[in-house]
């Protein structure tokens, strides 16, 4: 980074120096002890200003912003007036002015705004794939397995810190070397850098850390989960898996007697064996590659898990692939809800194996029926999957609920075509307008209504994904803004006219071409929603 980068914060610290934030404490963890590097940190933030503060900054270096795949904040209990509340704060992508490139800064929106001399204690999770490098690259079926790891003493802060320090988990005590700066020790597994007191903003003292690790470095390259209901009573989950160990290549010849006489010491770093938690329930399961059912596998099950272990038929050595099928059914009851008279699935995203990094994940959903002519199917995809991505989601009722407010808007829009029946009959301008005037209001709340579900649909963990069923709900609600807007031209045109006292072939002529385009988007409109209805 250099000299540049060095200056490029201190300016963008210059800048910023008027923010009347400032950091009292960071406690900051660095969880190694898989190949997911978890980064938990503590950050009591106070308003030494007048003015009030809205929202914190968090930032990260480029390159680790590239392999961030899980970032959450939440509010524990400070001294000031905002008490803890345990809930997930919304966090955006910021664009601060001045801001280098090697940078990138997120914004966390505060639950309520803090006042002067105001504190908050936030905790942040902070997830990356793909930190550990390993170091050697090759090594041989003897051979442990040793990675790097880069990161800053300091905790990177846009805000001047008081006090912070930085601890380091490492899953074995075993340490080839590591950083040592002022504050710096260790003790068995665990490095301890600080406390470090009086910090100006994005201090940065880089550190790298190179240990023994043997645990699997087990990235999906693909995987691909396909969920289908069955009104039956019955959730069938296939899920086809294509997984690479990206640990230390695998140098030399391998040998099955070696690996199996020596157990402990051959191939320590290879995978053996995925552990996937399943539902409660869960039944019919399988497990099968393209020569076919695969037998070393154990299954334990209770009234809370069900546990499957995988074994593949030969160790996953570093560099080296497999790939597999499993199977399961879950009873229809435990996943499929009603809400409103519409049902709606709630179930898992992501992969249930532990520890599994995912580098591109496809979800598909589909319903069973004897059918003739296909049936629709939801696709969700995303990039850089780790376990914390695995919660239920629940796209259904967002999407029934943007239909509503699309056919409460349908229904505004009737009555405005109404009133300009009721016109032509009674030259009334006046009642029209007042029809008007209120249809206007009642469409601005729907729009209001609109923007969170549509920004749920497009962002949240749960939906935020290319989504087909996604992509026929934005139709609908574009094909909706246009039928409102040329609605609404048709709707002044009319009024304008009879205030004139035109004739009424000028108001044909005048409103033809609008009335053919209101007609022909309103149908639209209709189609899709009869057709989201049969998903």
């Amino acid at each position: 980074m250099g000299f540049w980068f060095r200056f490029n914060l201190l300016l963008f610290a210059i800048a910023i120096l008027s923010t009347p934030v400032l950091s009292d404490l960071i406690l900051s963890k660095i969880d190694l002890t898989s190949q997911i590097a978890r980064i938990t940190s503590t950050l009591k933030v106070e308003n030494a200003g007048s003015g009030l503060v809205s929202e914190v900054l968090l930032a990260f270096l480029e390159l680790q912003a590239n392999n961030l795949a899980y970032l959450m904040a939440t509010t524990n209990e400070g001294k000031g007036k905002i008490k803890n509340s345990g809930v997930s704060l919304p966090i955006q992508v910021a664009n601060p002015k001045g801001m280098p490139p090697a940078l990138s800064v997120y914004s966390v929106s505060l639950p309520k705004a803090l006042g002067e001399g105001d504190t908050l204690t936030l905790d942040v999770l902070a997830v990356f794939t793909h930190a550990l490098k390993p170091f050697p690259e090759k090594i041989t079926q003897a051979d442990i397995q040793l990675v790097v790891f880069q990161d800053s003493a300091y905790y990177l802060s846009p805000y001047a810190v008081k006090v912070q320090s930085l601890s380091v988990k490492l899953p074995d005590a075993r340490i080839e070397s590591f950083t040592k700066i002022e504050n710096t020790k260790t003790r068995g597994s665990e490095i301890k850098y600080g406390p470090y007191e009086n910090l100006p903003p994005f201090s940065y003292s880089p550190v790298v850390v190179h240990f023994e690790t043997n645990q699997p470095f087990a990235v999906a390259q693909e995987l691909v989960r396909e969920i289908e209901v069955s009104h039956w009573g019955n959730v069938q989950v296939t899920e086809y898996y294509n997984i690479a160990h990206e640990g230390a290549k695998s140098k030399g010849e391998f040998s099955r007697l070696d690996y199996q006489a020596r157990l402990n010491i051959q191939g320590a770093s290879a995978i053996r064996h995925f552990v996937a938690k399943l539902p409660p329930r869960a039944h019919s399961i399988y497990y099968r590659d393209e020569i076919g059912n695969i037998s070393t596998s154990h299954l334990w099950a209770d009234s809370k898990k069900t546990e499957l272990l995988i074994e593949p038929r030969y160790p996953i050595f570093g560099g080296w692939r497999t790939a597999f099928t499993i199977g399961y059914s879950l009873p229809l009851q435990d996943f499929l809800f009603e809400s409103e008279g519409k049902r709606f699935l709630n179930i898992s995203f992501a992969s249930p194996m532990n520890e599994l990094v995912i580098d591109n994940l496809i979800v598909k959903t589909k319903i069973s029926h004897l059918d003739v002519v296909g049936r629709p199917v939801v696709v969700l995809e995303k990039a850089n999957v780790v376990p914390e991505h695995n919660q239920h989601f629940q796209v259904q009722a967002t999407i029934q609920q943007v239909e509503s407010i699309i056919k409460q808007c349908l229904a505004i829009h009737e009555k405005l075509e109404a009133s300009l029946r009721d016109l032509s009959r009674t030259g009334d301008v006046q009642a029209c307008k007042t029809t008007r005037k209120t249809a206007d209001g009642l469409l601005k709340e729907h729009s209001k209504e609109l923007k969170p579900l549509l920004a749920f649909l497009q962002s949240s963990p749960a939906a935020a994904h290319r989504m087909y069923l996604n992509i026929i709900v934005e139709e609908l609600v574009a094909k909706e803004r246009e039928l409102q807007e040329r609605l609404m031209a048709k709707h002044s045109t009319i009024v304008d006219c009879y205030e004139k006292k035109l004739g009424g072939w000028e108001i044909e002529n005048r409103v033809g071409p609008q009335q053919q385009k209101v007609v022909a988007l309103r149908q639209e409109a209709e189609d899709l929603l009869d057709y989201i209805d049969e998903i």
